[in-house]
């Protein structure tokens, strides 16, 4: 397959991807599936989206024959190592300001199993990470895809990958003020969103 081939049909590998995961993200679709899955409908969004990932994944390398090295991203290779590491670090470090089990959906199960009620919001995080910057887990995100950059699918998964993080953070933003109120909104006066550029901000 030819190169702008390739790059048009990822793009709307990405696109799919994009519209699929914020369909099933909706509270519309989220009220219509809740009743089949129940407890389970946090955990079965994300495995979709796993599969949907490594589809996208599989194809790509398919279409770009695993990646072919990128100039001039490639004489910078040692510098984006050094991001994906530290996006890798950023991530785990993050995640444990989280409810992982919450965020994966188990929790929902062993909420349900145990008669309590099920929930798949946290309260409002704003230490650790969090008072540095709203959407570590975003910035980690942007760190490690652009660490793997130096190749064509590479390079590509970037940019799509980029710009699906920033458009799904808006929508994020909207679902935080709706849950939080005057709350977050004061919060993310304060804080900004992917950048610690404040320092420590609260």
């Amino acid at each position: 397959m030819n190169l702008e081939a390739a790059h048009a049909l990822y793009a709307l590998l990405w696109l799919s991807f994009g519209f699929v995961h914020s369909w099933l993200a909706g509270a519309g679709v989220k009220g219509r599936m809740q009743p089949f899955f129940g407890a389970y409908y946090r955990l079965v969004y994300n495995l979709i989206a796993a599969a949907h990932l490594g589809a996208i994944g599989t194809i790509g390398a398919w279409m770009y024959e695993g990646g072919h090295e990128t100039v001039p991203f490639t004489e910078w290779r040692g510098f984006l190592s050094v991001l994906a590491v530290a996006g890798w670090m950023l991530m785990i470090l993050a995640l444990r300001t989280y409810d992982v089990g919450r965020l994966l959906g188990t929790a929902q199960i062993r909420d349900h199993r145990t008669g309590r009620p099920v929930d798949d919001d946290e309260p409002l995080i704003t230490t650790g990470f969090h008072a540095y910057m709203r959407h570590p887990l975003y910035t980690a995100g942007y760190l490690i895809l652009w660490g793997a950059a130096w190749t064509d699918l590479g390079l590509m998964t970037a940019v799509w990958g980029t710009l699906y993080l920033f458009i799904g953070s808006r929508f994020e933003e909207r679902r935080l003020r709706r849950l939080y109120g005057g709350a977050y909104r004061d919060y993310a006066r304060r804080v900004p969103a992917f950048f610690p550029w404040r320092g420590k901000a609260i």
